[in-house]
């Protein structure tokens, strides 16, 4: 008996495809395989697309980002040197796609008595009890942000990576990441003081990040 006559040529290939490090794909991608990139694409597209809905705050502009961020993962293939991980680089490009995407709206940065007044104008008052609602008013908070400070806080206190690891996506040295960090949280502080002392606030945040970071 023919061992390949039960697995017909593409669901053979896909098993194979499955088995490979992201490093082989890209890889195989560059060297002409049709599918390399698509499993790629399958492995890594929820966490791209968590990263983009948490900085840009908006399904359809996290959307968008996202193929952008895809095709030109796509087409750049060959610009991968391996001096960080297939993953790390592909967070870059998306994170660089929802900057691009910031900077063009030209949003103003507000100053910290305007994101006191916005919270006080926009935030529902604290008397919400599930995950999702906590999750939507971080997420509006964190839209007040300047665009810098929004992805060094996404990566590090919503996906829960480390400070390191957030500067190799953000290519930026540690220093400025904790930095953008601490400024970010100085000025959310008074936004979300009303969530402080809930305890599934921490859990909603480190829970879903370690869940979309590690798979």
């Amino acid at each position: 008996m023919n061992p390949q006559a039960d697995n017909p040529p593409s669901t053979a290939g896909h098993v194979a495809r499955s088995a490979l490090s992201d490093a082989e794909l890209l890889h195989r991608h560059i060297d002409g395989d049709p599918q390399a990139f698509s499993e790629i694409v399958r492995r890594h597209r929820d966490r791209m697309w968590a990263v983009a809905l948490r900085t840009l705050g908006d399904a359809d502009e996290a959307a968008d980002a996202v193929q952008d961020a895809f095709v030109s993962a796509y087409r750049k293939a060959d610009s991968f040197r391996g001096e960080a991980a297939v993953t790390t680089w592909l967070h870059r490009i998306v994170v660089n796609a929802c900057l691009d995407r910031m900077r063009r709206k030209a949003v103003r940065p507000v100053a910290d008595d305007e994101l006191i007044e916005a919270a006080e104008r926009d935030t529902p008052l604290p008397d919400h009890t599930g995950d999702r609602e906590i999750s939507l008013e971080v997420s509006a908070a964190l839209k007040l942000l300047p665009a810098d400070q929004r992805a060094a806080l996404v990566l590090v206190d919503m996906m829960g990576y480390s400070v390191e690891d957030a500067a190799s996506v953000l290519s930026v040295p540690s220093g400025t990441v904790k930095s953008r960090c601490a400024r970010g949280r100085a000025k959310l502080a008074p936004i979300l003081s009303h969530l402080r002392n809930r305890s599934d606030l921490t859990r909603v945040s480190s829970a879903k990040g370690a869940e979309l970071r590690d798979g």
